[in-house]
């Protein structure tokens, strides 16, 4: 018996689970679940997902208890692009995955773990999170018989994968020929990417002001920010400083969400799509911001770049960061003994096949498996006399 399927209730633009374009490998249908909510399920129970727990969003793990870190995050995501989901009448199921999985290839240490390994691999193919957790999901959990990796749908796989060069593109059959095609993605994909960007400009604007390195005073400068903090401060005079921040986030996040909401009903009706694949010819995204509220969240993601991922605490923590991820590159690209057994064998066989440029994808998808707390202790391993291997 499989699940009743929801498409009565959905946009008849949206993905629905009965039209799906498949999985790499075919299966038979799920049993009282959908398409879509399989691919959830399949990412959750992931070994990948269960890292996010321990690696960066902005702090890196042992800071503090109370910061975000990409599983935080990437729930949160899910909660944001869910409710436009729903007010859309899109496919909760699918855009859920999609934001779920979004991070799974995320290295330790955020975007400074990235750059690293980005440069490590500069003469091997370069390093991309975006494209590393399609590999994850695709080829490197190692989970069921009958298949490497999550074997998630083409519209899940499709959502993961935001952006890709025409090079990577052509290595990456039927996911990659809309960035070829110059195609737009699904309805529910452009939501997922939308709404990564709502929650981590409002979600590290809490964390900044939980750690101190920003202030409240600081963010009145910001329009969106300053007219939610005088919203809160004239309906709750003396409202405590933890609760301001709160109920200013929160109703910041409010604001973008119904404003995409009410844009994105605006597009989608000019536009007048009877079918996903007519989202996908379009030649822009209907899933945006007005102009107006882009400028502002554009707006607080330059203050944010300037006040707090350029703090010089952030800085310090990223360049201790690089210099971990970049050590244990090199040392596990000099001599992949020194890397666990199956990490080995997936190094000689990616080396037999592409040389050089495979010892060092297998070396990197060692290192971008990695926690924070796990590198920094293979770092200590790996260089502090006494320390045990």
């Amino acid at each position: 018996m499989t699940a009743s399927h929801d498409n009565g209730t959905l946009a008849p633009y949206a993905a629905l689970d009965d039209q799906t374009r498949g999985r790499r490998y075919p299966e038979p249908p799920p049993q009282y679940r959908t398409e879509y909510q399989r691919d959830r399920d399949r990412i959750v129970h992931s070994n990948a997902f269960r890292r996010l727990v321990y690696k960066t969003q902005v702090f890196v793990n042992h800071e503090g208890d109370l910061y975000r870190t990409r599983l935080t995050h990437s729930m949160e995501v899910a909660q944001i692009a869910r409710s436009i989901a729903r007010a859309l009448r899109l496919n909760e199921a699918l855009t859920e995955a999609i934001c779920l999985a979004h991070d799974l290839g995320h290295t330790p240490f955020g975007h400074a773990g990235q750059e690293a390994l980005n440069e490590c691999m500069r003469e091997y193919g370069g390093f991309e999170h975006n494209l590393q957790s399609l590999r994850v999901v695709d080829e490197l959990e190692e989970r069921y018989a009958d298949f490497a990796g999550l074997n998630l749908t083409y519209e899940c796989r499709e959502g993961i994968l935001k952006h890709c060069s025409a090079a990577n593109a052509r290595t990456l059959g039927d996911v990659g020929q809309r960035f070829l095609a110059r195609q737009q993605p699904g309805l529910e994909a452009q939501l997922a990417n939308l709404a990564d960007e709502i929650a981590y400009n409002n979600h590290d604007v809490d964390d900044g002001l939980r750690a101190g390195l920003l202030t409240l005073e600081q963010l009145r400068e910001v329009p969106l920010v300053r007219t939610q903090i005088e919203a809160v401060q004239a309906k709750y005079p003396g409202l405590q400083e933890r609760r301001l921040i709160h109920e200013t986030v929160r109703r910041m996040i409010n604001h973008l969400v119904v404003d995409v909401v009410q844009h994105s009903s605006q597009r989608i009706a000019a536009a007048r799509p009877a079918h996903i694949d007519d989202v996908r010819a379009q030649s822009g995204l209907l899933i945006a911001m007005s102009e107006p509220v882009q400028a502002q969240h554009l707006q607080l993601k330059a203050f944010l770049r300037d006040n707090l991922y350029r703090h010089y605490r952030v800085q310090r923590m990223t360049l201790k960061a690089r210099g971990v991820v970049r050590a244990l590159f090199e040392v596990f690209m000099s001599d992949v003994r020194l890397m666990p057994d199956d990490y080995q064998s997936a190094a000689r066989l990616l080396e037999s096949q592409n040389g050089l440029a495979g010892r060092a994808r297998a070396v990197a998808d060692y290192v971008a498996g990695m926690t924070d707390r796990y590198a920094i202790l293979e770092h200590e391993r790996m260089f502090v006399p006494g320390e045990r291997s």
